[in-house]
């Protein structure tokens, strides 16, 4: 028992290496696993011990920039296309009901705001929340204060980006630049219709995103939850949606 107890662990060990060597590149890390492996075999040439220092850090440039395949979940029937995904990878670290400043380019009233971390070990590709089409897109320059501080999303670097969804509803998400992060990426423009889930942008080297919608919509996740982008519900607009009102423990 204890031999295929070892076997199997042995299994589930290969199984992940085989996954993460074999997901997805997103296009914008394949000039900088070109440039860490070029340099490593420089500093490699003049003395040895420094080639597998930059074998590691390429391999961690290929691992940071994966993009794993991810599926969407939708609702059937008359409740297609009112579920709200979550736009990054990362865990919530703030779940608000505020009045967004004019930037962001909301309606003036309360809107609910769900801010999503990454830091530099989770999938940074950003996939889009609903079903719909872009109709704002600004961008703001700022600091690089760490993104998980609440002022990051006022005094940061960042690019907002407003939806009109097909179920008629706003929804607002904001691509934020952290501490590490020096490069917002974002694939769309004003017009561009996106599907729930589709990928458009991503921010290098730990960062965040929030997310804006109405204020009626039901919250179905929790401060402190670990997020999957493309495939998290965070939010319902459904009325016979039940919100989710605990907050998990943090470990």
């Amino acid at each position: 028992m204890h031999n295929k107890n070892s076997i199997g662990k042995k299994m589930n060990i290969i199984d992940s290496i085989k996954t993460s060597i074999l997901t997805p590149i997103h296009p914008a890390g394949i000039p900088f696993i070109a440039l860490f492996f070029i340099l490593s075999v420089i500093i490699g040439w003049l003395w040895s011990p420094l080639y597998f220092i930059g074998i590691i850090l390429t391999v961690w440039c290929i691992y940071f920039f994966r993009n794993p395949p991810r599926v969407t979940p939708v609702l059937s029937g008359s409740n297609v296309n009112n579920l709200i995904i979550s736009p990054a990878d990362g865990r919530v670290i703030e779940i608000s009901e505020i009045t967004p400043a004019e930037e962001i380019g909301l309606p003036e009233g309360k809107w609910k705001r769900v801010c999503i971390f990454m830091n530099v070990f989770d999938v940074h590709v950003n996939r889009s929340p609903m079903l719909g089409q872009i109709t704002y897109k600004k961008y703001v320059p700022g600091s690089f204060l760490n993104a998980s501080l609440d002022k990051a999303s006022d005094d940061n670097e960042r690019l907002i980006i407003n939806m009109d969804t097909e179920n008629g509803k706003k929804i607002a998400f904001v691509q934020i630049a952290g501490l590490v992060a020096r490069r917002i990426i974002c694939d769309v423009d004003i017009g561009k219709s996106l599907k729930a889930g589709e990928i458009f942008g991503l921010i290098r080297f730990g960062s965040r995103v929030d997310i804006y919608f109405p204020s009626d919509v039901s919250v179905m996740i929790l401060k402190g939850q670990k997020m999957i982008a493309g495939e998290t519900i965070i939010g319902d607009f459904s009325k016979n949606a039940k919100p989710v009102k605990e907050t998990l423990n943090e470990k």
